[in-house]
């Protein structure tokens, strides 16, 4: 091995390519997962949420939720669900409050500034529930949402796009044709789960619902919990009730299939994104082991390269006495070694580099927590060792066989 330098560092790389790979899937997921569930978590940790679903024939619950989720992709509305359901389910013993919410994109002006805008209704909650805050002036009142008042609350982009440096507070901007006054500006947030909240225009629910949208329906709506210990069961209640509210009877064999709503507890909600992520995993894992192949086939022939070249000290050693075993476990050592030396620093370079992902994504504004979870290192040296083992044994069976004579001869 030390006598052909370059040969063996050829060998040692094919290897820590391949462990540095299982590296860095490892670390990108954690990061990935805490990433989801952080943003996932912004909204809350103590709510359950409810949002329309199109009701469907399917026999299972999966289907169902396939189903409705493509229905509602191709256009088709559901409108069932209202302000009423919202204070119906802030009455169950469990439920603190709630907030709704409702979606439509507008053209928002002031002078001869003109942007396209996420115009997004809620009520007064929102702001006691949500983890948004408010960086200049106030959120609008439970009164200015019941009276219709015209009054809005800017997302931080959108401020700075329709007034720059200057004070919006106070300001009247137009929604369509109608005026609206400017009573507060949100802190910074970011995007979170593809939305990007900077760029929201925050109308109280009613007055987008009557003045713009002309609708009496909502998207969905999150209720916060007293209790979290039995989010389940208030899950269940708040169901109960919307089945009565909109005359929707089940039955056991189909229970959820008629419902034109979904109720997620966040219990569900972290199971559903564990399963995601930990299926994106396997995926990259599954990819990088075709590299970690790659590497074990070349240690194969590089060892059986090295047999080839070694045939006289081979049949020298076989001659003086060296048995079938001694030679296996000769090259099968130097695999190994091989394997479990790429395998250590493909594991410094895995680390290296995740690290260094890491500091990109938080410079790019991500919340991205640097880990290797321990499975990772055992994953890692796992199959460098195995892989030193497996591709070893042929060139090192080819070489325990050979006939001393003819060994000797070979030049």
């Amino acid at each position: 091995m030390m006598a052909n330098k370059t040969r063996t560092a050829l060998t040692v790389l094919g290897v820590v390519i391949g462990i540095a790979s299982v590296i860095i899937v490892y670390s990108a997921g954690h990061g990935i997962e805490r990433l989801i569930l952080g943003q996932v978590e912004s909204f809350g940790t103590d709510i359950i949420e409810v949002e329309v679903k199109i009701p469907t024939n399917n026999k299972t619950t999966s289907n169902a939720s396939t189903a409705g989720a493509a229905d509602l992709v191709q256009g088709a509305q559901i409108t069932t669900l209202t302000l009423d359901d919202m204070e119906d389910i802030i009455d169950l013993p469990n439920v603190d409050n709630a907030y709704a919410g409702i979606m439509g994109q507008e053209l928002v002006s002031y002078s001869n500034e003109q942007k396209k805008g996420f115009i997004f209704g809620t009520n007064a909650s929102y702001i006691d529930i949500d983890q948004s805050e408010i960086e200049f002036g106030r959120f609008f009142s439970e009164e200015e949402n019941r009276t219709l008042s015209k009054v809005v609350v800017l997302g931080f982009n959108m401020k700075e796009k329709l007034f720059g440096e200057s004070d919006a507070l106070g300001k009247q901007i137009r929604i369509r044709k109608t005026k609206f006054r400017v009573i507060g500006v949100m802190k910074e947030r970011g995007g979170v789960m593809g939305m990007n909240f900077d760029d929201y225009v925050y109308v109280p629910v009613k007055t987008l619902q009557k003045r713009i949208m002309g609708i009496d329906h909502i998207l969905y709506l999150i209720a916060n919990l007293k209790d979290l210990s039995i989010a389940e069961e208030t899950a269940r209640e708040a169901r109960l009730i919307l089945r009565e509210n909109h005359d929707i009877s089940v039955d056991d064999e189909n229970e959820f299939n008629k419902d034109d709503f979904r109720v997620v507890t966040m219990a569900e909600m972290m199971s559903i994104l564990d399963t995601i992520t930990g299926a994106i995993t396997l995926l990259l894992l599954a990819i990088v082991a075709i590299s970690l192949v790659v590497g074990g086939v070349g240690i194969m022939n590089i060892m059986y390269v090295i047999v080839s070249e070694r045939s006289q000290e081979i049949g020298l050693r076989k001659s003086v006495g060296a048995k079938y075993l001694d030679i296996m476990k000769q090259f099968l050592f130097e695999s190994t070694i091989i394997t479990i030396f790429g395998g250590i620093i493909g594991v410094a370079v895995g680390v290296l580099v995740s690290f260094l992902v890491s500091i990109g994504a938080n410079s790019a504004g991500l919340d991205w927590e640097f880990a290797v979870p321990l499975e990772g290192f055992v994953v890692a040296l796992g199959f460098s060792t195995f892989f030193g083992i497996v591709f070893g044994v042929y060139p090192a069976r080819k070489a325990a066989k050979l006939d001393p004579i003819m060994a000797l001869r070979q030049d």
